[in-house]
């Protein structure tokens, strides 16, 4: 078999070099992420000028909207390890049958938590500490990104579907056209330039949606009529059962190791709301920094997925551990230095985003302490995708509850009542770090077990 795959889209990750084929993934994706995440950060700069109550408010939606797009991940995560599998083992026909399936299944699961999300809004900001007088600027903008935030489950499963067959390239050339769109549109939502209403943070809000109409319309003739990687009509439902119950083995912990992530995150805004809203509106700046700082991560952890699920499918564990450690490795070396240049620009990330002194205080501390354990934090990371890859999901999923809440959050809270807000920051720091070690841990364990099924079968 060539480099070149024998579908429209990508190409075969069972050959070459290990190292070439993880760059020519992940710099794509680097763009690709960057304008993902730029458009939270974005909204966020945009919104700062509106005060401090509205980055505040902002801060409190991040959790909820992260949780979706967690969701989002988690389900395209699974859509790409059981079509890379079968493009392993070159079953482009099954291969074809499953990616239509998933298309139809996460947009039938994003309606659903969408609309349970919607009906609780209330609720679930009042749980997280926001005060009546967020309530407000909250609804205003939840009410537009929730009906959009379907339109990004299945944009991103649609891209994971691209990336399962090599193509990197894509998906990232949409992200970054859709981040522009939301950049361009913010400032004339917002504040009501030239024929555009002043609209404030629902503004932010609606730039966003139009950004993914856009994109989702572009990706659904993509997928259906350019590259054919879905059918255009309805699978059967044999098909629907066989393809939908793989999807879901691995989609569903997928995703809910993903959401974690933003359940996460809730709670520890909770935690901040404890010393102050100018805590929350620092908290939710350095929240927003966190995934351009670890950019390479998130970026590889996209990458990382379609390389060793191709190889598990072909039965090349050997090209699976090479993936890995070449991957955590170099992640390590890269967020140290990515750490040296955010701890010396401190002070001047913190300006950018507020002039209230106790809120670029707390921002500065923020990046002072955090930042130092996002290596670590791209371990458990990569373990996790490895993991789903290898269609081993249920560890994956162990592996994000045993580190948000045994480690992460208990050790943070219990930081935040002995030493404050640097106890606060200095606890999670260690919480990543421990968890580092335990995920390191559990993927030789489990790479361990299916070399030794191999064996067994041979």
């Amino acid at each position: 078999m060539s480099e070149q795959t024998k579908n429209k889209s990508g190409y075969n990750l069972v050959e070459g070099s290990i190292r070439k084929s993880l760059i020519r993934m992940t710099a794509p994706m680097i763009v690709g992420m960057l304008m993902l995440f730029t458009f939270s950060l974005v909204d966020t700069l945009f919104i700062s000028i509106l005060g401090t109550e509205s980055l505040t408010a902002i801060s409190f939606t991040f959790p909820v909207t992260f949780m979706v797009i967690s969701m989002a991940i988690g389900l395209g995560i699974g859509a790409s390890a059981v079509v890379g599998s079968y493009l392993g083992r070159s079953d482009f026909a099954k291969a074809k049958q499953a990616s239509t399936v998933i298309c139809y299944i996460s947009l039938i699961l994003a309606t659903i938590i969408v609309a349970f999300c919607w009906y609780f809004m209330d609720e679930i900001f009042r749980l997280m500490g926001a005060s009546e007088q967020l309530m407000g600027p909250i609804r205003e903008y939840m009410v537009v990104w929730f009906p959009g935030s379907i339109l990004i489950v299945c944009i991103f499963t649609g891209n994971s579907l691209l990336r399962a067959n090599g193509n990197t390239k894509t998906p990232s050339i949409l992200m970054a056209v859709a981040g522009l769109v939301n950049a361009v549109l913010d400032p004339l939502f917002i504040f009501g330039l030239g024929p555009f209403p002043a609209l404030g943070i629902q503004g932010a809000a609606l730039a966003t949606l139009i950004a993914w109409i856009i994109g989702f319309v572009y990706l659904l003739h993509l997928l259906a009529f350019k590259l054919e990687l879905i059918s255009r009509v309805m699978p059967s439902r044999s098909v629907m059962a066989s393809s939908g119950r793989e999807m879901l083995r691995i989609g569903i912990p997928a995703a809910g190791a993903n959401m974690m992530t933003p359940l996460a995150a809730g709670i520890m805004t909770a935690i901040a709301a404890g010393f102050g809203d100018t805590a929350v509106a620092a908290f939710g700046v350095g929240a927003r920094l966190e995934p351009i700082a670890t950019l390479l991560i998130l970026a590889m952890s996209s990458s990382l997925p379609p390389l060793i699920s191709q190889n598990y499918g072909a039965g090349r564990m050997d090209r699976v551990e090479e993936a890995y450690r070449l991957s955590t490795r170099f992640i390590l070396g890269w967020q140290l230095l990515v750490y040296i240049a955010l701890a010396a620009g401190a002070s001047i990330i913190a300006g950018v985003f507020s002039d209230d002194a106790d809120v670029v205080s707390t921002i500065r501390l923020f990046v002072w302490i955090l930042p130092l354990s996002y290596g670590f934090q791209g371990i458990i990371i990569l373990t996790n995708s490895s993991l789903n890859a290898m269609h081993r999901p249920l560890s994956a999923l162990y592996l994000s509850f045993t580190r948000f809440f045994l480690f992460y959050v208990p050790l943070a809270f219990v930081g935040s009542l002995l030493f404050g807000l640097p106890g606060f920051f200095a606890g999670a720091f260690l919480g990543n770090l421990v968890m580092a070690v335990i995920s390191w841990r559990t993927f030789n364990s489990a790479l361990h077990g299916e070399q030794q099924i191999l064996e067994k079968a041979a």
